[in-house]
Protein backbone atom coordinates (compact mmCIF):
# COMPACT_ATOMS: atom_id res chain seq x y z
CA UNK A 1 0.00 0.00 0.00
CA UNK A 2 3.06 2.48 0.87
CA UNK A 3 4.63 1.56 -2.10
CA UNK A 4 1.28 2.12 -4.42
CA UNK A 5 0.86 5.74 -2.30
CA UNK A 6 4.34 6.44 -3.48
CA UNK A 7 3.92 5.55 -6.99
CA UNK A 8 0.80 7.62 -7.31
CA UNK A 9 2.10 10.75 -5.49
CA UNK A 10 4.99 11.05 -8.29
CA UNK A 11 2.50 10.71 -10.40
CA UNK A 12 0.29 13.25 -9.09
CA UNK A 13 3.39 15.11 -8.85
CA UNK A 14 4.56 14.70 -12.16
CA UNK A 15 1.22 15.78 -13.74
CA UNK A 16 0.67 18.66 -11.36
CA UNK A 17 4.04 20.14 -12.98
CA UNK A 18 2.97 19.44 -16.56
CA UNK A 19 -0.27 20.97 -16.43
CA UNK A 20 1.62 24.48 -14.79
CA UNK A 21 3.94 24.59 -17.88
CA UNK A 22 1.45 24.19 -20.16
CA UNK A 23 -0.35 26.85 -18.24
CA UNK A 24 2.41 29.45 -17.78
CA UNK A 25 2.99 28.71 -21.91
CA UNK A 26 -0.73 29.69 -21.99
CA UNK A 27 -0.69 32.49 -20.07
CA UNK A 28 2.76 34.10 -21.71
CA UNK A 29 1.48 33.36 -25.32
CA UNK A 30 -2.09 35.17 -24.49
CA UNK A 31 -0.14 38.13 -23.44
CA UNK A 32 -0.41 38.45 -27.06
CA UNK A 33 -4.13 37.47 -27.60
CA UNK A 34 -5.54 41.14 -26.02
CA UNK A 35 -3.96 43.63 -28.63
CA UNK A 36 -0.36 43.74 -28.33
CA UNK A 37 1.56 46.53 -28.84
CA UNK A 38 3.55 46.82 -32.11
CA UNK A 39 6.76 48.43 -32.62
CA UNK A 40 8.41 48.61 -36.41
CA UNK A 41 11.91 49.93 -36.85
CA UNK A 42 12.07 50.59 -40.06
CA UNK A 43 15.92 52.15 -41.75
CA UNK A 44 16.59 53.84 -44.47
CA UNK A 45 18.64 52.08 -47.21
CA UNK A 46 20.08 49.50 -44.93
CA UNK A 47 21.33 46.49 -46.84
CA UNK A 48 20.68 42.89 -46.81
CA UNK A 49 24.51 42.13 -45.46
CA UNK A 50 24.31 45.31 -42.83
CA UNK A 51 23.47 43.47 -39.94
CA UNK A 52 26.52 41.05 -38.00
CA UNK A 53 23.73 38.60 -37.95
CA UNK A 54 23.36 38.89 -41.74
CA UNK A 55 26.91 38.45 -42.15
CA UNK A 56 28.38 41.67 -42.12
CA UNK A 57 32.12 41.26 -41.89
CA UNK A 58 32.28 44.91 -40.33
CA UNK A 59 29.60 46.31 -38.73
CA UNK A 60 29.09 44.87 -35.11
CA UNK A 61 25.00 45.15 -34.03
CA UNK A 62 24.84 43.01 -30.81
CA UNK A 63 21.69 44.47 -29.86
CA UNK A 64 20.20 43.65 -33.17
CA UNK A 65 21.41 40.30 -33.37
CA UNK A 66 20.28 39.75 -29.59
CA UNK A 67 16.62 40.42 -31.18
CA UNK A 68 17.49 37.63 -33.74
CA UNK A 69 19.09 34.78 -31.07
CA UNK A 70 15.22 35.05 -29.45
CA UNK A 71 13.15 35.81 -32.46
CA UNK A 72 13.02 35.26 -35.83
CA UNK A 73 15.04 36.43 -38.83
CA UNK A 74 14.05 36.22 -42.72
CA UNK A 75 16.15 35.54 -45.61
CA UNK A 76 13.30 36.10 -48.07
CA UNK A 77 11.90 38.88 -46.86
CA UNK A 78 11.27 41.94 -49.71
CA UNK A 79 10.04 45.56 -49.96
CA UNK A 80 7.33 47.19 -52.07
CA UNK A 81 9.44 49.14 -53.99
CA UNK A 82 13.19 49.55 -53.71
CA UNK A 83 13.24 53.15 -53.53
CA UNK A 84 11.84 55.33 -50.39
CA UNK A 85 8.23 56.68 -51.18
CA UNK A 86 6.85 53.66 -52.72
CA UNK A 87 8.28 51.36 -50.20
CA UNK A 88 6.73 53.61 -47.25
CA UNK A 89 3.55 53.45 -49.03
CA UNK A 90 3.55 49.77 -48.99
CA UNK A 91 4.30 49.44 -45.21
CA UNK A 92 1.53 51.31 -44.00
CA UNK A 93 -1.03 50.24 -47.31
CA UNK A 94 -0.72 46.61 -47.82
CA UNK A 95 -0.52 47.62 -51.36
CA UNK A 96 2.08 47.64 -54.19
CA UNK A 97 2.39 51.20 -54.90
CA UNK A 98 0.93 51.39 -58.17
CA UNK A 99 -2.29 50.42 -57.06
CA UNK A 100 -2.76 53.62 -54.72
CA UNK A 101 -0.84 56.10 -57.18
CA UNK A 102 2.38 56.10 -55.36
CA UNK A 103 4.41 54.22 -57.54
CA UNK A 104 6.90 56.71 -59.65
CA UNK A 105 9.59 57.91 -58.36
CA UNK A 106 9.94 59.89 -54.49
CA UNK A 107 8.34 63.00 -53.67
CA UNK A 108 10.83 65.86 -53.46
CA UNK A 109 10.23 68.78 -51.34
CA UNK A 110 8.47 70.81 -54.43
CA UNK A 111 6.05 68.68 -55.19
CA UNK A 112 2.64 68.85 -54.16
CA UNK A 113 1.53 64.97 -54.26
CA UNK A 114 0.45 62.34 -51.23
CA UNK A 115 -0.85 60.01 -50.28
CA UNK A 116 -4.55 60.11 -50.68
CA UNK A 117 -6.82 60.96 -48.06
CA UNK A 118 -8.75 58.37 -48.77
CA UNK A 119 -6.39 55.59 -48.39
CA UNK A 120 -6.90 53.51 -45.30
CA UNK A 121 -2.94 53.29 -43.24
CA UNK A 122 -2.44 50.45 -41.12
CA UNK A 123 -2.06 53.25 -38.29
CA UNK A 124 -5.91 54.37 -38.63
CA UNK A 125 -7.05 51.07 -38.26
CA UNK A 126 -5.40 50.39 -35.47
CA UNK A 127 -6.18 53.32 -33.80
CA UNK A 128 -9.73 52.09 -34.39
CA UNK A 129 -8.60 49.01 -32.02
CA UNK A 130 -8.22 51.55 -29.32
CA UNK A 131 -4.11 51.83 -30.17
CA UNK A 132 -1.84 55.13 -29.47
CA UNK A 133 0.18 55.65 -32.13
CA UNK A 134 3.17 57.89 -33.30
CA UNK A 135 5.42 58.15 -36.24
CA UNK A 136 8.73 58.72 -35.51
CA UNK A 137 11.03 60.13 -38.32
CA UNK A 138 11.28 60.18 -41.91
CA UNK A 139 8.27 60.00 -43.93
CA UNK A 140 8.40 60.71 -47.22
CA UNK A 141 4.41 60.03 -48.24
CA UNK A 142 3.68 63.82 -48.76
CA UNK A 143 4.10 67.12 -46.97
CA UNK A 144 2.52 69.73 -49.18
CA UNK A 145 -0.94 69.76 -47.32
CA UNK A 146 -1.63 69.01 -43.92
CA UNK A 147 -3.90 66.14 -44.98
CA UNK A 148 -1.02 64.49 -46.20
CA UNK A 149 1.16 64.37 -43.04
CA UNK A 150 1.46 61.90 -40.42
CA UNK A 151 -0.96 63.09 -38.11
CA UNK A 152 -3.57 63.06 -40.75
CA UNK A 153 -3.00 59.28 -41.61
CA UNK A 154 -3.67 57.57 -38.55
CA UNK A 155 -0.77 58.78 -36.30
CA UNK A 156 -1.49 60.76 -32.78
CA UNK A 157 1.70 62.55 -32.85
CA UNK A 158 4.17 63.11 -35.29
CA UNK A 159 8.05 63.60 -35.37
CA UNK A 160 10.48 63.26 -37.81
CA UNK A 161 11.73 64.74 -41.20
CA UNK A 162 9.21 65.26 -44.16
CA UNK A 163 11.39 63.90 -46.52
CA UNK A 164 15.07 62.49 -47.51
CA UNK A 165 17.94 64.08 -45.60
CA UNK A 166 20.07 64.96 -48.56
CA UNK A 167 16.84 67.67 -50.08
CA UNK A 168 16.45 71.00 -50.03
CA UNK A 169 20.50 71.61 -50.37
CA UNK A 170 21.44 75.07 -49.51
CA UNK A 171 24.45 74.45 -51.95
CA UNK A 172 25.19 73.08 -55.13
CA UNK A 173 24.01 69.54 -54.94
CA UNK A 174 26.25 66.91 -53.61
CA UNK A 175 26.00 63.93 -54.92
CA UNK A 176 30.13 62.81 -55.39
CA UNK A 177 31.72 60.68 -52.77
CA UNK A 178 34.10 63.32 -52.58
CA UNK A 179 31.71 65.67 -51.21
CA UNK A 180 30.19 62.83 -49.04
CA UNK A 181 33.65 62.60 -47.47
CA UNK A 182 33.62 66.44 -47.22
CA UNK A 183 30.96 66.61 -45.15
CA UNK A 184 32.09 63.88 -42.91
CA UNK A 185 35.54 65.49 -41.77
CA UNK A 186 33.36 68.55 -41.27
CA UNK A 187 30.24 67.52 -38.39
CA UNK A 188 29.95 70.78 -36.51
CA UNK A 189 29.01 72.67 -39.69
CA UNK A 190 28.22 70.48 -42.67
CA UNK A 191 24.53 70.21 -41.20
CA UNK A 192 23.91 73.58 -42.16
CA UNK A 193 24.63 72.59 -45.89
CA UNK A 194 21.19 71.16 -46.00
CA UNK A 195 18.21 73.29 -45.35
CA UNK A 196 15.93 70.17 -43.90
CA UNK A 197 12.83 70.68 -41.43
CA UNK A 198 12.52 69.15 -38.21
CA UNK A 199 8.44 68.81 -37.58
CA UNK A 200 5.98 68.14 -34.68
CA UNK A 201 2.82 67.21 -35.58
CA UNK A 202 2.38 69.91 -38.63
CA UNK A 203 4.93 72.41 -37.40
CA UNK A 204 8.27 73.26 -38.39
CA UNK A 205 10.48 73.80 -35.20
CA UNK A 206 13.61 73.66 -36.54
CA UNK A 207 15.54 74.25 -40.00
CA UNK A 208 18.28 73.22 -41.03
CA UNK A 209 18.16 70.34 -38.98
CA UNK A 210 21.33 68.71 -36.83
CA UNK A 211 21.71 65.75 -38.37
CA UNK A 212 24.02 64.77 -35.56
CA UNK A 213 21.29 64.52 -32.97
CA UNK A 214 18.39 62.85 -34.96
CA UNK A 215 19.38 59.46 -33.99
CA UNK A 216 19.62 60.16 -30.36
CA UNK A 217 16.12 62.53 -30.47
CA UNK A 218 14.17 59.75 -31.91
CA UNK A 219 15.19 57.47 -29.58
CA UNK A 220 14.44 59.67 -26.44
CA UNK A 221 10.57 60.60 -28.66
CA UNK A 222 10.12 56.47 -28.52
CA UNK A 223 10.93 55.75 -25.27
CA UNK A 224 8.37 58.63 -23.94
CA UNK A 225 6.18 57.31 -25.97
CA UNK A 226 6.54 54.05 -24.83
CA UNK A 227 6.69 55.02 -20.99
CA UNK A 228 3.31 57.52 -21.69
CA UNK A 229 1.45 54.85 -22.92
CA UNK A 230 2.79 51.50 -20.89
CA UNK A 231 -1.28 50.79 -19.91
CA UNK A 232 -2.69 51.02 -23.23
CA UNK A 233 -2.04 49.50 -26.69
CA UNK A 234 0.51 51.43 -28.47
CA UNK A 235 1.69 51.42 -32.47
CA UNK A 236 5.38 52.93 -32.69
CA UNK A 237 6.87 53.14 -36.47
CA UNK A 238 10.19 54.29 -35.44
CA UNK A 239 11.37 55.13 -39.21
CA UNK A 240 15.52 56.54 -38.77
CA UNK A 241 16.83 59.15 -41.18
CA UNK A 242 20.10 56.88 -41.37
CA UNK A 243 21.70 55.24 -43.05
CA UNK A 244 20.45 57.24 -45.82
CA UNK A 245 23.37 59.84 -47.10
CA UNK A 246 24.51 62.13 -46.13
CA UNK A 247 25.86 59.99 -42.57
CA UNK A 248 25.78 61.79 -39.14
CA UNK A 249 26.54 60.59 -35.78
CA UNK A 250 26.96 62.77 -32.23
CA UNK A 251 30.27 64.21 -31.77
CA UNK A 252 30.63 61.13 -28.73
CA UNK A 253 30.55 58.91 -31.45
CA UNK A 254 32.28 60.23 -34.53
CA UNK A 255 35.47 59.28 -36.07
CA UNK A 256 37.11 62.19 -39.17
CA UNK A 257 37.79 58.55 -41.35
CA UNK A 258 34.86 58.66 -43.94
CA UNK A 259 35.46 55.40 -44.32
CA UNK A 260 34.15 54.50 -41.02
CA UNK A 261 31.16 56.79 -41.70
CA UNK A 262 28.54 54.05 -42.32
CA UNK A 263 30.07 51.29 -40.21
CA UNK A 264 29.35 54.12 -37.22
CA UNK A 265 25.91 54.86 -38.75
CA UNK A 266 24.82 51.70 -38.45
CA UNK A 267 26.19 50.88 -34.50
CA UNK A 268 24.37 53.94 -33.55
CA UNK A 269 21.21 52.76 -34.21
CA UNK A 270 21.77 49.17 -32.74
CA UNK A 271 22.69 51.13 -29.72
CA UNK A 272 19.57 52.81 -30.10
CA UNK A 273 17.53 49.74 -30.55
CA UNK A 274 19.35 48.08 -27.25
CA UNK A 275 17.67 50.97 -25.52
CA UNK A 276 14.07 50.78 -26.82
CA UNK A 277 14.30 47.10 -25.89
CA UNK A 278 16.17 47.48 -22.37
CA UNK A 279 12.73 49.94 -22.07
CA UNK A 280 10.27 47.54 -22.94
CA UNK A 281 12.00 45.12 -20.56
CA UNK A 282 12.12 47.39 -17.77
CA UNK A 283 8.48 48.41 -17.85
CA UNK A 284 7.44 44.40 -17.88
CA UNK A 285 6.01 45.23 -21.94
CA UNK A 286 8.62 42.90 -23.69
CA UNK A 287 5.89 39.92 -23.74
CA UNK A 288 3.62 42.02 -24.79
CA UNK A 289 5.27 44.13 -27.48
CA UNK A 290 5.86 42.65 -31.44
CA UNK A 291 8.87 44.75 -32.72
CA UNK A 292 9.74 44.90 -36.39
CA UNK A 293 13.25 45.15 -37.38
CA UNK A 294 13.58 46.07 -41.21
CA UNK A 295 14.51 48.48 -44.17
CA UNK A 296 12.69 50.10 -47.05
CA UNK A 297 15.38 49.29 -49.56
CA UNK A 298 18.48 47.89 -50.40
CA UNK A 299 22.04 49.91 -49.94
CA UNK A 300 22.65 53.09 -52.34
CA UNK A 301 25.36 51.09 -53.51
CA UNK A 302 26.97 54.17 -55.68
CA UNK A 303 27.67 55.78 -52.79
CA UNK A 304 30.70 53.76 -52.28
CA UNK A 305 31.94 53.71 -48.60
CA UNK A 306 29.02 56.01 -47.46
CA UNK A 307 26.53 52.61 -48.56
CA UNK A 308 26.01 49.48 -47.12
CA UNK A 309 26.42 46.23 -48.87
CA UNK A 310 23.76 43.24 -50.18
CA UNK A 311 25.83 40.41 -50.86
CA UNK A 312 25.31 37.90 -51.72
CA UNK A 313 22.25 39.42 -53.65
CA UNK A 314 22.74 41.41 -56.92
CA UNK A 315 22.66 44.83 -56.97
CA UNK A 316 20.64 47.15 -54.52
CA UNK A 317 18.76 50.38 -54.25
CA UNK A 318 16.87 51.51 -57.12
CA UNK A 319 16.97 47.94 -59.06
CA UNK A 320 15.05 44.83 -59.13
CA UNK A 321 17.25 42.28 -58.97
CA UNK A 322 16.99 40.70 -55.60
CA UNK A 323 19.53 43.35 -53.82
CA UNK A 324 17.02 46.25 -54.33
CA UNK A 325 13.93 44.58 -52.94
CA UNK A 326 15.22 41.88 -50.33
CA UNK A 327 16.37 42.93 -46.85
CA UNK A 328 17.17 42.29 -43.83
CA UNK A 329 13.89 41.61 -41.24
CA UNK A 330 13.60 40.80 -37.59
CA UNK A 331 10.77 40.10 -35.76
CA UNK A 332 10.85 39.80 -31.80
CA UNK A 333 8.34 39.13 -29.78
CA UNK A 334 9.37 36.49 -26.79
CA UNK A 335 6.82 34.05 -25.75
CA UNK A 336 4.93 34.06 -29.32
CA UNK A 337 7.66 34.31 -31.60
CA UNK A 338 10.07 31.01 -31.09
CA UNK A 339 13.76 32.18 -30.27
CA UNK A 340 16.32 31.73 -32.37
CA UNK A 341 14.13 30.64 -35.69
CA UNK A 342 14.74 31.13 -39.49
CA UNK A 343 11.96 32.28 -41.79
CA UNK A 344 12.91 30.81 -44.66
CA UNK A 345 9.26 31.36 -46.69
CA UNK A 346 8.74 34.41 -48.71
CA UNK A 347 7.12 37.32 -46.85
CA UNK A 348 6.72 40.92 -47.45
CA UNK A 349 6.27 44.18 -45.89
CA UNK A 350 2.70 44.80 -47.35
CA UNK A 351 2.26 41.55 -45.05
CA UNK A 352 3.09 43.29 -42.20
CA UNK A 353 -0.20 45.64 -42.72
CA UNK A 354 -2.82 42.65 -42.92
CA UNK A 355 -1.10 40.43 -40.04
CA UNK A 356 -0.93 43.42 -37.56
CA UNK A 357 -4.65 44.79 -38.07
CA UNK A 358 -5.80 40.99 -37.44
CA UNK A 359 -3.74 40.35 -34.38
CA UNK A 360 -5.05 44.03 -33.17
CA UNK A 361 -8.76 42.44 -33.80
CA UNK A 362 -9.31 44.53 -36.87
CA UNK A 363 -10.89 43.87 -39.97
CA UNK A 364 -9.07 44.17 -43.50
CA UNK A 365 -10.81 46.64 -45.67
CA UNK A 366 -13.48 45.32 -47.86
CA UNK A 367 -14.32 47.77 -50.23
CA UNK A 368 -10.83 47.67 -51.87
CA UNK A 369 -8.07 45.30 -52.98
CA UNK A 370 -4.98 44.43 -50.20
CA UNK A 371 -1.98 42.85 -51.36
CA UNK A 372 -0.40 41.96 -48.13
CA UNK A 373 -1.62 38.88 -46.21
CA UNK A 374 -1.86 37.42 -42.97
CA UNK A 375 1.81 36.14 -42.08
CA UNK A 376 1.57 35.05 -38.27
CA UNK A 377 1.91 31.61 -39.03
CA UNK A 378 4.72 32.57 -40.28
CA UNK A 379 6.35 34.35 -37.74
CA UNK A 380 4.81 32.09 -34.84
CA UNK A 381 7.14 29.44 -36.81
CA UNK A 382 3.89 27.26 -37.06
CA UNK A 383 4.98 23.09 -38.69
CA UNK A 384 4.29 23.50 -41.73
CA UNK A 385 3.22 27.19 -42.13
CA UNK A 386 4.24 28.17 -46.04
CA UNK A 387 4.02 31.58 -47.72
CA UNK A 388 0.72 33.20 -48.12
CA UNK A 389 1.71 34.43 -51.73
CA UNK A 390 2.02 32.55 -55.07
CA UNK A 391 3.95 35.11 -56.66
CA UNK A 392 5.62 38.41 -55.67
CA UNK A 393 5.91 41.34 -58.10
CA UNK A 394 8.68 43.77 -58.86
CA UNK A 395 7.97 47.30 -59.77
CA UNK A 396 10.97 49.63 -60.97
CA UNK A 397 11.24 52.70 -59.07
CA UNK A 398 9.85 54.72 -62.04
CA UNK A 399 6.69 52.38 -61.53
CA UNK A 400 7.53 49.87 -64.60
CA UNK A 401 6.87 46.15 -63.65
CA UNK A 402 9.74 44.49 -64.10
CA UNK A 403 9.94 40.76 -62.49
CA UNK A 404 8.17 37.96 -60.94
CA UNK A 405 8.85 35.24 -58.70
CA UNK A 406 7.10 32.36 -58.35
CA UNK A 407 8.26 29.77 -55.81
CA UNK A 408 12.35 30.01 -56.02
CA UNK A 409 11.69 30.82 -60.06
CA UNK A 410 12.75 34.87 -60.91
CA UNK A 411 11.75 36.13 -64.09
CA UNK A 412 13.17 40.04 -64.80
CA UNK A 413 12.72 41.35 -67.99
CA UNK A 414 13.88 44.88 -69.32
CA UNK A 415 14.13 46.51 -72.56
CA UNK A 416 13.08 43.24 -73.95
CA UNK A 417 15.88 41.87 -72.06
CA UNK A 418 14.69 38.50 -70.25
CA UNK A 419 16.78 37.01 -67.25
CA UNK A 420 15.41 33.96 -65.45
CA UNK A 421 17.09 32.75 -62.22
CA UNK A 422 16.10 29.93 -59.94
CA UNK A 423 16.66 31.48 -56.46
CA UNK A 424 16.86 28.56 -55.00
CA UNK A 425 20.50 27.51 -56.44
CA UNK A 426 21.53 31.01 -57.52
CA UNK A 427 20.92 33.67 -55.21
CA UNK A 428 23.19 35.93 -56.26
CA UNK A 429 21.40 35.96 -59.89
CA UNK A 430 24.35 34.95 -62.08
CA UNK A 431 23.49 31.96 -63.94
CA UNK A 432 20.60 33.06 -66.45
CA UNK A 433 18.50 30.09 -67.29
CA UNK A 434 15.75 31.42 -70.24
CA UNK A 435 17.26 29.25 -73.15
CA UNK A 436 16.74 26.15 -71.10
CA UNK A 437 13.01 27.45 -69.68
CA UNK A 438 10.97 28.72 -72.90
CA UNK A 439 7.93 27.18 -71.26
CA UNK A 440 8.45 28.87 -67.91
CA UNK A 441 9.70 32.43 -69.32
CA UNK A 442 6.02 32.48 -71.44
CA UNK A 443 4.24 31.27 -68.23
CA UNK A 444 5.67 34.18 -66.18
CA UNK A 445 5.56 37.03 -68.80
CA UNK A 446 1.40 35.86 -69.30
CA UNK A 447 1.13 36.30 -64.84
CA UNK A 448 3.12 39.86 -65.09
CA UNK A 449 1.32 41.35 -67.69
CA UNK A 450 -1.82 39.96 -66.40
CA UNK A 451 -1.30 41.00 -63.33
CA UNK A 452 -0.86 44.59 -63.76
CA UNK A 453 -3.56 44.70 -66.56
CA UNK A 454 -5.65 44.13 -63.73
CA UNK A 455 -3.92 46.68 -61.53
CA UNK A 456 -4.45 49.61 -63.56
CA UNK A 457 -7.75 49.03 -63.41
CA UNK A 458 -8.45 48.89 -59.97
CA UNK A 459 -5.86 51.54 -59.19
CA UNK A 460 -6.75 54.27 -56.82
CA UNK A 461 -5.89 57.79 -57.23
CA UNK A 462 -2.75 59.36 -55.84
CA UNK A 463 -3.17 62.42 -53.78
CA UNK A 464 -2.50 66.17 -55.24
CA UNK A 465 -2.61 69.51 -53.91
CA UNK A 466 -5.27 71.20 -55.75
CA UNK A 467 -4.45 74.76 -55.84
CA UNK A 468 -7.79 77.43 -55.37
Amino acid sequence: MKLYSNRHLIKMIKLAFIIFFLLAVHCNTNEYADKPNIIIIFCDDLGYQDLSCYGSPLVSTPHIDQLARQGMKFTDFYVGQSVCTPSRTALLTGCYPKRVGMHIGVIFPSDSTGLHPDEITLAELLKQQGYATTCIGKWHLGHADPKFLPTAQGFDTYFGLPYSNDMMQIHPRLNAVESLDRVWKNPAVSYEWWNVPLMRDEQIIEQPVDQRTLTNRYTEEAISFIKANKSVPFFLYLAHTMPHVPLFVPDNRYDPDPHQAYKLTIEHIDSSTGEIIRVLQELGLDRKTIVVFTSDNGPWLEKQHHAGNALPLRDGKFSTYEGGFRVPCIVWAPGLVPAGDIGREMASAMDLFTTFVIISGGKIPEDRIIDGRDILPLMKGEVGARTPHTVFFYYSSNGKLEGVRQGNWKLRRTDGYIELYDLEQDISEKNNLTIENPERVEKLIRIMEDFDAELEKTARPLGILKSD
